[in-house]
């Protein structure tokens, strides 16, 4: 085996340059992959993480009749002495915090602006709502207590061309089906990096968007946060009760986790098609090397070398411009990986509905992706180079020596 290698080791350096261009093509493909591979798994870890953080909590109490999507405010609909509902749930030993929250929809108006805004009611002595504070670009957190003042964010506040202290003229839905109307201060300014939070809510004291809204002492839900994510079916169970509806991470995130299922999917896909393009140079090289050799594989024939053996050569051969090739590719993509994991890729606002996405994404390597894709890489590598072995092995002597005259 050590001779094969010597003599594979030999057969490549022949032509360095072919040798070096074939390699550099699988690493190029393999740092590629690399770099998509932690771009997905960035954007999606960084989305769910973000969506249960800001919106869904590892679990959420409901009333039986809440429907997340009509934002209904029917007090049967709602959560009622939600504090108390918190407070109980406070208590478990898994459970990071609880906290009620009400949710309304309505429109922001300044001037001649306006535009449509989710509306959510956040209890501001609650340790949850530091996630957001810690976002703010201006300004404060309105207090429990405050009946006039609001928080919305950044991109919200350069549509409407206001900023903190600047009034804003709120509607919003209320529990009868009227609107309720009332002018607001801007106390605070945040910038989540996310466009469905930065651009289409505002932050009210539970307190005053339970008045406002007309749903008194009711939330649409208990906001619950873990230490653990693999604990929520174990909380689940233990929450379960015939008066209220729990709902897991998983369950309010559906889109997330199937978008996360089918891309995986897609890759495995994609990361084929890519490798087998760029593998096809090896191919043709050793194809090259083949016919270039012809005498030589003859003399090796004629001399007794079986033709197993002949195939095994040049296995080593591909074998030693794959690692090659891999080596290449984990530095290139290690090189890529470190840019966008440092500064991120701008896209803006895509648009997509029922998860959060930032307008940047950080990729976010992983030791398992790495292996696989170079494991991958290398069995890819050696399956192409069955037809140039195949083709060597089958020569026939006296034919291989005339040949390569």
């Amino acid at each position: 085996m050590i001779q094969l290698f010597k003599m594979a080791f030999r057969d490549v350096g022949r032509n360095k340059r072919r040798s070096l261009f074939s390699s550099l093509a699988l690493g190029m493909g393999l740092a590629c992959l690399l770099l998509m591979a932690a771009i997905l798994q960035g954007e999606m870890r960084d989305s769910m993480d973000l969506t249960i953080k800001l919106e869904s909590g590892h679990l959420q109490v409901r009333a039986k009749s809440y429907e997340a999507d009509r934002t209904s405010l029917k007090w049967e609909d709602l959560i009622e002495n939600p504090g108390e509902v918190a407070a109980k749930i406070a208590v478990l030993e898994q459970v990071v915090y609880a906290t009620p929250r009400l949710f309304a929809s309505g429109i922001v108006a300044s001037g001649d602006e306006y535009t449509g805004v989710r509306v959510i009611g956040i209890d501001t002595a609650s340790e949850s709502y530091g996630q957001f504070k810690d976002s703010l670009v201006s300004g404060d957190f309105s207090a429990a207590d405050d009946r006039e003042g609001v928080v919305i964010g950044k991109r919200l506040a350069d549509k409407l061309k206001v900023d903190t202290g600047d009034t804003i003229n709120l509607m919003v839905n209320t529990s009868n089906g009227d609107v309720a109307q009332q002018p607001f201060i801007v106390r605070g300014v945040f910038a989540i990096q996310t466009p469905a939070y930065d651009d289409g809510v505002v932050f009210l004291p539970l307190a005053k968007a339970q008045a406002i809204t007309q749903a008194e002492n009711h939330a649409s839900a208990i906001y619950v946060l873990l230490k653990e994510r693999d604990q929520t079916d174990a909380v689940a169970e233990a929450l379960k009760t015939d008066n209220y509806t729990i709902v897991t991470w998983k369950d309010a995130n559906q889109l997330m986790v199937m978008l996360e299922e089918y891309s995986n999917s897609y890759l495995v896909v994609l990361y084929l098609i890519v490798l087998a393009i760029t593998v096809t140079v090896i191919v043709n090289t050793l194809v090259m090397a083949v016919f270039e050799r012809t005498r030589e594989i003859g003399i090796l024939s004629a001399m007794g070398m079986k033709s197993g053996r002949i195939m095994a050569m040049f296995f080593a051969e591909s074998s030693l411009l794959a690692v090659g090739g891999i080596i290449i590719g984990l530095i290139l993509g290690g090189l890529m990986i470190y840019y966008f994991a440092t500064v991120g890729l701008y896209v803006g606002d895509m648009g997509i509905t029922g998860a959060l996405f930032r307008d940047r994404i950080y990729a976010y390597p992983t030791l398992s992706d790495s292996i696989t894709l170079s494991t991958t890489a290398l069995v890819v590598t050696l399956l192409a180079a069955l037809y140039p072995a195949w083709l060597a092995a089958h020569m026939e002597p006296v034919e291989a020596l005339r040949g390569g005259k």
